[in-house]
């Protein structure tokens, strides 16, 4: 009767066995590979055989060092809610240290406490948020900051670079806990909600349910991102996401300095073009099959930039500065792009009949 071994090498199954040899400067693995019955053995030197140099682990805990005790954590209680989150202190001023963490951690909080990796509570104060941006910031006495980031530039990011996350999985009791991964994509798009569209790094270092609002960084142990959600469902794992820190900075001195941020306004409700249901029986409108994507204007306010620019109910928005527009979603990211007093060129379908408007945007709605 054969071994379980000898079973095992004569299966169909793939199987590899590394051994390391250190000796003359050299590294060996030798692998034997169950093929049909037959034994393949080759032999690998390090030339061949990607390694994590001594000089890596030493940058990388350089790099944790550098964040590591300006990393937070954010307990926030409300009137009849709590919550907690992560954040980390991105600037000083002569009085304050400033906390950057996600907006939906804070939303709905009076009071909020800030956790340092040495134990020391403070309390903090919300200074303002954006929730299209998840973005929040708020501050606390300067004498309490134990330590400032370093903020990276996020546009110089590829896919393969290394980051580390710094967060609290779980809860306070696993803060300051690091996990390691790669950039996985950049420039994804992602729904942040049923009405919001985001541009993030995805990531596949492990994210938890606590590290939200915590700091994504590169191999320097600077900022390059403020971690935002994870995507969750059934066979999915290993897939994070990011705010990119360039995106942040953009909003920054808005959010510092107590304002909200204006966005235009067209005075218009969105339906998707896929929602037929929606389309026909609450808003009785019928759009012919060859419009294939766009979003749908299911309401349009008198005396608004939309209604000025000849825009009516049941029009399909499918472009926008030459950009294609698949939905509601989307078509809210590209006008959040622009700013008051900037003028759009808008492509739409009217009764199967492409037509175009240039809508100036003069009206804005504010964001709290």
């Amino acid at each position: 009767m054969k071994s379980k071994i000898e079973k095992l090498l004569t299966s169909k199954i793939f199987l590899t066995i590394v051994s390391f040899f250190v000796g003359a400067g050299l590294m060996y693995c030798f692998i034997a590979i169950g093929n049909n019955g037959n034994v393949i053995v080759k032999k690998v030197t390090s030339e061949n055989v990607k390694t994590t140099t001594v000089e890596e682990i030493s940058d990388l805990k350089n790099a944790i060092n550098n964040i590591y005790e300006a990393a937070v954590y954010i307990e926030v209680t409300g009137d009849r809610t709590s919550s907690s989150g992560s954040g980390f202190v991105y600037k000083t001023d002569d009085n304050y240290g400033y906390v950057l963490t996600n907006h939906h951690v804070i939303n709905g909080g009076k009071k909020f406490v800030v956790t340092f990796s040495d134990g020391t509570d403070v309390e903090a104060s919300l200074i303002s948020g954006d929730e299209y941006y998840d973005v929040a910031v708020l501050k606390i006495d300067k004498d309490k900051v134990k330590k400032v980031a370093t903020l990276g530039d996020s546009s110089n990011l590829e896919v393969g670079d290394t980051v580390f996350t710094v967060g609290a999985p779980l809860g306070k009791e696993y803060m300051g806990t690091i996990t390691k991964g790669i950039v996985s994509g950049i420039n994804r798009m992602v729904s942040v909600s049923d009405n919001y569209l985001m541009e993030v790094i995805q990531t596949d270092a492990s994210i938890n349910s606590g590290n939200s609002g915590g700091p994504i960084c590169n191999i320097k142990g600077e900022v390059i991102g403020i971690t935002s959600s994870k995507l969750v469902g059934s066979g999915i794992e290993g897939m994070g996401f990011a705010i990119p820190i360039n995106s942040v900075n953009e909003i920054l001195t808005n959010l510092e300095s107590g304002s909200t941020l204006e966005r235009p306004y067209l005075g218009v409700q969105l339906v998707d073009l896929t929602n037929t249901f929606a389309l026909q029986y609450y808003y009785n409108i019928r759009i012919s099959s060859d419009v294939e994507f766009g979003a749908v204007l299911s309401f349009v306010e008198e005396n608004m930039p939309a209604d000025k620019a000849g825009l009516k109910v049941g029009d399909v928005i499918i472009e926008v500065d030459g950009e294609k527009i698949d939905d509601g979603s989307h078509f809210k990211y590209q006008l959040y792009k622009k700013k008051l007093g900037d003028k759009i060129k808008v492509k739409y379908y009217r009764e199967n009949k492409m037509g175009e408007t240039t809508i100036e945007l003069t009206e804005a709605i504010k964001s709290e």
